[in-house]
């Protein structure tokens, strides 16, 4: 009779296996790095953004009271023009 031997694979981690994982992670850590770019480059807009509304808020109400000065001295104006007119 003859002795078969049978090929017996051995058990552990084999390069395949190495390479997918690496390929796995550097999958994750790519995807990663793009999140926190993007979350970075979101957040520095974003204060752009808020520094401009402020100024735009603060400008109108400067608008606002500049129109109320203006509507004032009108105002006085017509007032005093009337009285000159009346004095003369």
């Amino acid at each position: 009779m003859k002795n078969k031997k049978k090929f017996v694979k051995a058990n552990g981690i084999t390069f395949g296996m190495v390479f997918v994982i690496i390929m796995g992670v550097s999958i994750v850590l790519i995807l990663a790095m793009i999140k926190i770019y993007l979350s970075n480059q979101i957040y520095y807009e974003s204060k752009i953004v808020n520094k401009l509304q402020r100024e735009v808020a603060a400008l109108k109400a400067e608008e606002i009271m500049l129109k109320q000065n203006v509507e004032a001295l009108k105002f006085k104006n017509q007032v005093t023009d009337t009285i000159f007119v009346i004095k003369n």
